[in-house]
């Protein structure tokens, strides 16, 4: 399969968002009543578990949990059911989870080694969406008080003459596998300011104002490493709604062998041959987080041609 196509942690939702239907508020009325409607209970960012996973409301329960959330948002469709998020944050954590009948509180990152890719997805969104309404709750053009307005996909300014909408907005951030100019096959890693020791992963960074994804690519790496950059080229994406990240993931080659670490968010950086990453990985260390797109680009480097 091609790299650029691969489902990674938090993609790959199974549910049909819908759009059309979020500017019928009468149809979501009704779907908020339906027996069959789905609700997925939130507290403060984590998931409301029991030992079964994320709990899935219906029915009686469900109601109940939305009449008391702070915030509701409409997902999307299962099939012909109605799939909605609910944010319990208000409440104590204990009585979130007994009002939707969990165990505890757990945040989805733990537990996408036990949840289906779409599941994770769906859990992922929920979290994302609800995040972002409870720092949206004021305009920022005159100070004014927001409502949530179709299906929970934008607030609204309430202030007089301002009605300014808001709509969730993404931060795009470049990742990136570094390749040494010649051989043999190196890659560069660096570890971070607060990492522990012998901690090492790929480089990364945030997009800035008027600057393509490339273009963020050469800079971040120049600014951090000290390292200039040819032949940047896209690997892959990855939602990382953790609050309302999109990691972008490419594979870049320097032009010479120096590092010069920042100092700031980089500590030090060094090349590694895949044999040695192989050590690493044969002695209980992993290739950076297993639910991140850095993991692919460091599995697809040790896969290819040495």
């Amino acid at each position: 399969m091609d790299t650029a196509e691969r489902v990674l942690a938090y993609g790959g939702g199974w549910l049909d968002r819908a759009g059309p239907l979020r500017t019928d508020p009468t149809r979501l009325n009704a779907l908020r009543t339906e027996p069959t409607t789905v609700v997925l209970p939130l507290w403060q960012d984590r998931c409301l578990v029991d030992a079964d996973g994320p709990v899935r409301l219906t029915a009686e329960r469900a109601s109940l949990v939305m009449s008391a959330a702070g915030e509701t948002v409409f997902l999307g469709l299962d099939g012909k059911d109605a799939v909605f998020a609910a944010d319990l944050s208000a409440l104590a954590e204990q009585s979130a989870t007994e009002m939707a009948g969990a165990a505890r509180s757990v945040d989805v990152r733990a537990l996408v080694g036990r949840l289906e890719p779409g599941d994770a997805a769906v859990q992922a969104y929920a979290r994302g969406l609800l995040h972002w309404h409870r720092q949206q709750r004021f305009c920022g053009t005159c100070g004014a008080a927001t409502v949530a307005d179709g299906g929970g996909h934008v607030r609204t300014c309430t202030g007089g003459e301002c009605g300014r909408l808001l709509f969730p907005r993404i931060e795009p951030a470049i990742i990136v596998l570094v390749e040494a100019p010649g051989p043999p096959g190196r890659c560069l890693l660096a570890r971070h300011a607060g990492a522990p020791e012998d901690a090492y992963s790929t480089l990364a960074g945030f997009v800035e104002v008027g600057e393509s994804l490339e273009d963020a690519v050469r800079r971040e790496m120049a600014e951090e490493a000290g390292v200039t950059v040819t032949d940047v080229t896209y690997q892959g994406s990855q939602a990382w709604p953790f609050p309302a990240g999109l990691m972008v993931g490419f594979r870049a080659i320097a032009t010479s062998d120096e590092v010069r670490v920042d100092g700031d968010e980089l500590l030090e950086a060094r090349w590694f041959t895949r044999a040695e990453l192989r050590d690493r990985v044969a002695s209980g260390r992993t290739l950076g987080r297993v639910d991140a797109i850095d993991h692919r680009l460091l599995e697809d480097w040790l896969a290819s041609a040495s």
